[in-house]
């Protein structure tokens, strides 16, 4: 053999020796390339197309990820730019537009350690299961999936028509379009208050594959909470692909099973949809719920972490009655928790339905859930608080600094800015049921209805929200007092409480004369009123909530003003005779049992 022949069979050789090298190399990437328990990586669509986007969200339940990379099927490397939010849970996000054909792996590291990685295909063979079971992993995509729907910086308002704008959005719902079958497209979703958190896990659950628990309940009384029959449990989810009208005819039987009964079930009850949970940051994930004792509901979306410069805040979204949904800060104004017989009041996460060892499905127990891996536990942590503590424990999770004073009054400040501001959407949206109406007259429910019934009276009157305005403003004007009663909340800087307490005071009297809202009165025109007005007005609130008054009266403007001269309609004496009866509620922001 010639040198020139030794060359070549060394030079063969070597490529053999570098061929093995690199499938033995991706042989072992491939082995490495698993989820984990505290880290999922999740794609949307389920089957992704080349030249259409594709959606990465990494969720972890144990800390931040520092980055994620891409390798396409020749071993090719990507560092991808990304967004972070959320811990807990945490996650990345971000988007790639244009991948060829073919197989990819998708790697999330922390403090340069790989900590979980998934294999995916494009224009081939699904690697992405659908998963079938509530675990760790799926809870956090849904607190994830939540908080990125509602996702806008802090310092902006957010609120919608219904649902159906937010579910419709392809850049807020990381699940839009996930199936493929254009099933978001006119999807009808308009849940009010309670429907609200049953409609978002519904969603969720149609689109992952996974079970879905609900029951029919009860109302309570005056001396007891509502109670529940047996749990329905829809398992069609979990069995295949599910269509829009198969999704959309188990929501209308949802809806129309649920109520506030659901949700404010007492603590220790077993046969429920929801159960308490401890107060601490590790537990109260976005998707969480809070039940007030009289039916309002919160899902709380995400957590705004304090810093040096600015205090901490715990955002939520509601529904009402007119399904109209908005984001706002969870406070005293807006969380309403009171020790009452006939509810089940505070934060309270879903029940999760397991299988069973003969291949059905039931609902964890509260002793289950006590000590359970996967899911929040169960505790009564809640049943033992005063108002005064449950909001002196809220108050130190948001802020665990403490806050300077000046601080927590101008977030006070916003926050019943916000409530007050969604009013106006409120009482604007009976407006426009009156334009299409104009001599229609809104029957009046009598007694405690007033604050439950249906039809038009729901939609556009405001009892319960008016309610939880004057406890708003109750809240901002008895500040400079928690300041005295609860100093430890505060940064005094060595300052006597007292001392303190006096400075906020003024600072209040100067500050509420700067901020303002506008309404629309009753021709069209916009008209503004200071926040000191507004509270000067608190009297009128107590018998501002019926639509068929004119919205100048709604808003506490008095006849023979400027303000007034445009009103138009004015509710029956026979309603306003029956307001008068049932001020003393509001006065006392009290509300009666049904």
């Amino acid at each position: 053999m010639n040198m020139t022949s030794q060359v070549k069979v060394f030079f063969y050789f070597l490529a053999c020796l570098l061929t093995l090298a690199e499938i033995s190399l991706a042989r072992a990437e491939d082995y490495a390339c698993e989820q984990t328990e505290k880290a999922h990586i999740w794609i949307s669509p389920l089957n992704p197309q080349s030249g259409n986007q594709i959606k990465i969200m990494v969720v972890s339940t144990d800390g931040p990820m520092a980055e994620l990379a891409l390798i396409d099927n020749h071993g090719q490397h990507w560092q991808l730019s990304s967004r972070q939010r959320g811990g807990p849970p945490w996650r990345l996000m971000t988007e790639l537009d244009n991948l060829s054909a073919g197989n990819y792996q998708l790697i999330a590291n922390r403090d340069g350690k790989q900590i979980t990685c998934h294999r995916f295909a494009v224009d081939g063979p699904s690697t992405q299961k659908r998963v079938k079971i509530w675990e760790r992993a799926t809870e956090a995509f849904y607190s994830a999936w939540i908080e990125e729907l509602f996702g806008v910086p802090p310092e902006e308002s957010l609120s919608f028509p219904s649902l159906e704008p937010v579910l419709r959005n392809s850049e807020r719902n990381f699940l839009h379009n996930y199936l493929g079958l254009d099933e978001d497209n006119n999807l009808p979703l308009t849940p009010d208050c309670a429907d609200l958190p049953y409609t978002l896990r519904a969603y969720f659950a149609w689109k992952i594959g996974l079970p879905i628990a609900f029951r029919a309940c009860g109302r309570g009384s005056a001396k007891s909470p509502p109670q529940c029959g047996a749990a329905t449990i829809m398992t069609e989810f979990a069995h295949g692909l599910s269509s829009q009208t198969s999704f959309s005819k188990f929501n209308r039987q949802l809806i129309n099973t649920v109520h506030s009964g659901a949700l404010r079930t007492a603590l220790a009850d077993e046969k429920t949809d929801l159960y308490p949970i401890p107060l601490s940051r590790e537990t109260l994930w976005p998707g969480t719920v809070f039940a007030d004792p009289y039916g309002h509901v919160l899902v709380l979306v995400e957590w705004i972490p304090q810093t040096a410069d600015s205090p901490g805040s715990l955002l939520a979204v509601d529904a009402q009655p007119d399904n109209s949904v908005a984001r706002k800060r969870v406070w005293e104004g807006t969380a309403l928790f009171a020790s009452t017989a006939s509810a089940g009041p505070g934060f309270k996460a879903f029940r999760p339905v397991i299988l069973t060892d003969s291949g059905g499905w039931r609902p964890l127990s509260n002793d289950e859930l006590i000590d359970h891996p996967d899911f929040a536990p169960f505790s009564l942590e809640q049943d033992q608080f005063s108002p005064d503590d449950f909001y002196a424990k809220l108050t130190q999770l948001i802020n665990p600094r403490g806050l300077d004073p000046k601080q927590a009054y101008e977030a006070s400040l916003d926050a019943l800015v916000e409530q007050i501001e969604t009013r106006v959407v409120s009482v604007n949206n009976g407006e426009i049921y009156f334009q299409k109406n104009p001599r229609a007259i809104i029957p009046m429910p009598s007694g405690a209805a007033i604050f439950q019934t249906v039809g038009p009276w729901e939609d556009y009157s405001t009892p319960s929200r008016d309610m939880r305005l004057l406890i708003a403003i109750n809240m901002l004007n008895s500040l400079p007092d928690k300041i005295v009663r609860y100093p430890e909340l505060f940064i005094l800087n060595g300052q006597h409480p007292e001392e303190a307490s006096a400075e906020i005071r003024q600072h209040h009297a100067k500050r509420i004369h700067e901020r303002s809202i506008r309404y629309r009165r009753s021709e069209g025109s916009l008209w503004t009123l200071s926040i000191a007005e507004v509270l000067a007005r608190q009297s009128a609130f107590e018998m501002g909530y019926n639509p068929n008054d004119c919205p100048e009266i709604r808003w506490g403007a008095t006849p023979e003003t400027e303000e007034y001269d445009t009103c138009r309609r004015q509710a029956p004496l026979a309603q306003r005779t029956k307001m008068e009866q049932y001020r003393i509620w509001f006065r006392e922001t009290r509300r009666p049992a049904l």
